[in-house]
């Protein structure tokens, strides 16, 4: 009995790592050896790359994209500290106020970040008609706009260090006579060093691979993002968009490797022992980081107010009055279409992705299985952290847009913007998953099996009610950023399906800005309501275990 039971397992383990090999590994390949060949087919090695680096504008972009990543990185790393730090070192007033606002960035695409900030700076923004003209086009706007874009992935980063601390060091510290500034270089940047080093690495990354802000905002001012869609959207030159990719891979692989690195060097782990820090009345502090953490969330609210003086005025800035007008939109440029699209492609992302997420992780955490699929699927699980959206995007145009693959039939419909996604943000929600299945006692599975219970029924009955807050987390996390997401399906959305977040980009090609303002709203409170629906649902699971509901 056991043995057909581990067969089972072997074969659902086997055809889940079979779907992972088809949608990472193949669209991968296909577009490494793209790389290496001519618009023919025939190979041509290295000569793409060379052809690459000998065009000054093409190889510039690679020194402009490690500049404004650099800055993007440093100063979202930097104000992501100081904001958390607020938050959990500080007695301020409206802590958690002050943390959902620092979300809001994540539930708009970047390309909206830079929406916001061309009707604050742009030539006839807010500011500039002030006399304040900053120079957004180019650098200065695509590192505003990354910076807005990281802070909040460098924010949660820190939080949840800095919240986790033995308060027993501050209090030893304290009885020697050490100062505030002692106890903050001596214990609090120690034990957040990798913290530091992680964050300044996925913000360099984020910033490094994100297609929005430099189409909105870069101007003649090119990046790497931005070349790989001129050479395939604009020129249809596929194999050097291919080349153009593949460095783009680079800092994403390094990225990977640090992060990996510092995952096996920082597992330090809360002793049983140890006490909660006890935050002191210091008003001065208090104060300081009060008007910080009041600064960030002004800027950020201000990028959602302007966004909403954009889509409900009748002709900014010269014509203020209300109008819903903005919210008729253009059907060249995807109408109300393409919001119902995003909807529904987020929903079957969330459905498909938590799914095959959570099924996946279970069976390699917890199945009985052979050693060398577990081992596959760990490595594969990990994998997707270092693939950009746009290499995503354009591994998914060679391999599934080749008539002789008989997985072509999914190309140009909805599905493969699902697989892409999926693929795209599986990463996080498998942390999630195997995090939340590792706290769980192994001995409902052992006395499963000694009543001879299926595992699918100890799974549906046991499992999965017991994971619910996890795998509600995991839909929301998926549902929230296939609505926000551009780099993944730049290429691969059709005619007859487009969607919200490519539908903004072509309304602000087109000079609509007020219908890509409205848009953006309405994408904000899809997503605010999502997010509302996950906090409202694990409150409620939270009052029924306190009441012994499970």
């Amino acid at each position: 009995m056991n043995s057909l039971k581990n067969l089972q397992i072997n074969i659902v383990m086997l055809a889940l790592t079979l779907l992972f090999v088809i949608i990472l590994i193949f669209p991968l390949c296909s577009l490494l050896v793209k790389a290496f060949l001519s618009s023919s087919g025939s190979f041509v090695g290295l000569e793409n790359y060379m052809k690459y680096f000998a065009t000054p504008a093409l190889s510039a972009s690679i020194g402009n994209t490690i500049y404004v990543s650099t800055v993007s990185a440093v100063f979202g790393t930097l104000f992501g500290f100081l904001y958390a730090y607020g938050l959990a070192r500080t007695n301020i007033m409206g802590k958690k106020i002050f943390q959902y606002i620092a979300l809001i960035p994540l539930f708009l695409p970047t390309v909206v970040h830079g929406l916001g900030l061309v009707y604050l700076f742009g030539k006839q923004g807010i500011f500039t008609t002030w006399g304040i003209d900053i120079g957004l086009y180019g650098s200065t706007g695509i590192i505003l706009s990354e910076i807005i874009y990281t802070f909040p992935q460098a924010f949660l980063m820190f939080l949840i260090t800095l919240k986790y601390a033995d308060g027993r060091l501050y209090e030893v510290a304290e009885t020697m006579g050490c100062n505030s500034l002692k106890k903050f270089m001596h214990i609090t940047l120690p034990s957040i060093k990798y913290t530091v080093i992680n964050s300044l690495f996925v913000c360099f990354t984020l910033a490094f691979t994100d297609f929005g802000a430099p189409k909105v905002l870069g101007g003649s001012y090119n990046v790497l993002a931005t070349d790989i869609y001129k050479q395939v959207a604009g020129q249809f030159n596929m194999n050097m968009g291919a080349v153009v990719s593949t460095l783009l891979l680079l800092p994403a692989i390094i990225s990977f490797v640090v992060n990996h690195i510092i995952a096996r060097k920082s597992v330090e782990t809360i002793s049983s022992k140890a006490s909660s820090l006890r935050l002191k009345v210091n008003k001065y502090r208090d104060n300081i980081f009060m008007a910080f953490c009041t600064l960030i969330s002004i800027c950020i609210l201000g990028l959602v107010l302007v966004l909403c003086i954009g889509a409900f005025s009748k002709y900014y800035p010269y014509d203020l009055s209300f109008t819903w007008q903005n919210f008729i939109f253009n059907k060249s440029t995807g109408g109300w279409q393409s919001y119902i699209n995003s909807i529904q492609m987020s929903i079957l992302t969330a459905f498909v992705g938590t799914i095959f997420v959570f099924v996946y992780a279970y069976i390699i955490e917890r199945g009985q299985c052979l050693k060398l699929f577990k081992q596959a699927g760990k490595l594969l699980s990990c994998l997707p952290l270092a693939l950009p959206g746009m290499v995503i995007g354009l591994g998914f145009i060679f391999f599934f847009n080749n008539k002789l693959n008989p997985l072509n039939i999914v190309y140009g419909t909805v599905w493969i913007l699902v697989l892409a996604n999926v693929l795209h943000f599986y990463a996080v929600p498998f942390v999630t998953a195997t995090s939340a299945l590792k706290k769980l006692d192994r001995e409902y599975e052992n006395v499963a099996q000694s009543l001879t219970i299926p595992l699918w029924k100890t799974f549906i009955k046991v499992i999965m009610p017991l994971s619910l807050p996890a795998i509600l987390e995991i839909f929301m996390y998926y549902f929230v950023n296939s609505m926000v997401t551009v780099s993944a399906v730049v290429f691969l959305y059709s005619a007859q399906f487009k969607i919200a977040s490519i539908a903004i980009t072509h309304m602000e090609e087109a000079g609509d800005i007020a219908q890509a303002a409205a848009m953006s709203i309405l994408i904000l409170c899809i997503n605010i309501i999502v997010r509302i629906g996950y906090e409202f649902s694990i409150n409620i699971i939270k009052k029924r275990n306190v009441s012994g509901g499970f």
